[in-house]
């Protein structure tokens, strides 16, 4: 009986814990990712969702980073029509599932079952049947490679999807008799009775009278079928208890000290319950408290980063004057002054980032035309100067983004040797999402360096060859307008930045 009770404080003490963690499983990110989604910002949330995949893999949490990948994916395509970049990123998540040495092969298969899975469904909504039933054959060897039966049967119930969606209705309903008779067997009716309804609702929403009328059928029969293994089991259950309960009477009745035994149990029972019932009120008690802390400290590091800042902008500010006393001719002097400024730009952006900024309507043919007429001066003799801009209106703010653009291209100038091109390219991504492209056959910038260009003071600088606040200072523009700049890592022939925007 001790063993019992302890057994069951034991499981009740997991369960709390269980309970914590995966509360706090969710990074940040993806917490921003599911917000976003649900106020209908696809293009915000399905960036969130790209960066909680890159975060996650970097700490080694591989299925929550698949997971978040493989949703962002999906957002690509289903309610914007971008299979393209769909297509890239699934890519991308079997590339970090490759290289993540420490999965074992069954995880591995099952992580790449989620993005070969989603590329099936992709092929589903295109109408290609060829290139669906390709994916379906890699998914079927990846659920068997995972020895996950939830996989196995997940397998299954898309194969009868791909036969009933392009009318090969007799090997759909034989995979769902294979399929539903392996969970009755089981004795999974639950889960049988909601593929059926799965099924029933498919037919539904894609407008198929078939697929609703052979779903509907099938699963009438097997409902009339499983009724009588129901009551079968039913029977025996019930014979099996009347006949424990037959047992456990007459061993009741055996003598006196074993019906005060049972009682004295039931009582060792319930304060055994009522202990586990305090001791989860204490866990989950010690939680709150913990959570609140954790939310305490947080709020005090973004106090200290604001002040931090502050302090820093106020030491820049108060340069300034003496600076300009100084000899501005002086290369030094010059470095410092553009220094002071840049460092009260970048401070004032930080403590800026929650307000809105102000958009107009432009012209963006024109607009890019005047920003590379700007450099023209500056471009060596043999370099080229392209712009692909459509005729066409744009709203955007036109002080950072002007910024912003000015600078890659005087970045590309600096970069690109005679007989190289730079070039300004526009693209509209969707109703809320658009992109300006700055290309250059410069140098490169290393892959590894691809993240670390975006962050200021990682290095001690001659600040008359440059402070290397310039691109730190164009991302954080671009982060507070709701949107982004980073390098194109897939563009080989030199450096391409992309500045992508949301409103």
């Amino acid at each position: 009986m001790n063993r019992k009770l302890f057994l069951l404080i034991f499981s009740l003490l997991l369960y709390g814990t269980s309970v914590c963690a995966q509360t706090a499983q969710k990074s940040e990110l993806e917490q921003r990712a599911e917000n976003e989604d649900k106020k209908g910002n696809v293009g915000t949330a399905r960036f969130y969702l790209i960066r909680a995949f890159e975060d996650y893999v970097n700490k080694g949490q591989m299925q929550q980073g698949v997971e978040c990948g493989v949703k962002a994916a999906s957002l690509y395509y289903k309610k914007e029509n971008f299979y393209k970049e769909a297509f890239d990123l699934l890519r991308r998540i079997d590339q970090a599932i490759i290289s993540s040495k420490q999965l074992p092969s069954g995880k591995a298969s099952a992580l790449h079952y989620l993005t070969t899975k989603e590329r099936f469904l992709m092929y589903m909504k295109l109408r290609k049947p060829e290139s669906a039933k390709e994916q379906l054959n890699v998914m079927e060897s990846q659920a068997f490679d995972s020895g996950d039966e939830t996989l196995k049967n997940d397998f299954l119930y898309n194969k009868a999807i791909y036969y009933y969606t392009f009318g090969q209705n007799e090997k759909g309903n034989a995979v769902f008799r294979e399929m539903a008779a392996k969970l009755t067997a089981q004795k999974e009716y639950d889960k049988v009775d909601q593929v059926y309804q799965t099924l029933i609702a498919n037919g539904r929403r894609s407008n198929s009278a078939s697929l609703v009328a052979q779903a509907y059928g099938s699963y009438l029969n097997w409902k009339d079928s499983v009724s009588a293994l129901k009551s079968a089991d039913e029977i025996k259950a019930l014979k099996q208890q009347i006949a424990d309960n037959e047992a456990s009477i007459a061993d009741k009745d055996s003598s006196l000290s074993a019906r005060w035994m049972v009682i004295v149990a039931l009582g060792i029972l319930a304060a055994a319950l009522a202990a586990a019932l305090i001791v989860g009120g204490i866990v989950l008690l010690r939680y709150i408290l913990l959570s609140r802390h954790q939310k305490k400290l947080i709020r005090q590091a973004n106090d200290n980063n604001a002040l931090k800042s502050r302090f820093i902008s106020n030491i820049s500010a108060q340069l300034a004057p003496t600076l300009k006393r100084l000899d501005g001719k002086l290369p030094e002097v010059q470095a410092l002054l553009d220094f002071s400024q840049h460092i009260q730009t970048l401070s004032n952006l930080e403590n800026t980032m929650d307000e809105e900024v102000e958009l107009e309507d432009v012209q963006v043919a024109q607009f890019c035309e005047e920003l590379i007429d700007k450099i023209r001066d500056q471009v060596p003799s043999g370099v080229t100067l392209k712009v692909n801009a459509p005729k066409m209106s744009a709203s955007i703010n036109k002080e950072y983004v002007s910024h912003i653009l000015y600078h890659l291209l005087e970045n590309a100038v600096a970069y690109t040797a005679t007989g190289g091109y730079i070039s300004l390219d526009y693209k509209k991504r969707g109703a809320h999402s658009q992109q300006f492209i700055v290309s250059d056959t410069g140098d490169g910038i290393p892959a590894e360096q691809h993240e670390e260009v975006f962050k200021p003071f990682l290095q001690v600088r001659d600040l008359t060859e440059g402070d290397g606040l310039g691109l730190p200072i164009c991302k954080q523009m671009a982060l507070k307008m709701n949107g982004d700049l980073n390098i194109d890592a897939t563009f080989t022939k030199g450096t391409r930045f992309v500045l992508d925007l949301h409103s």
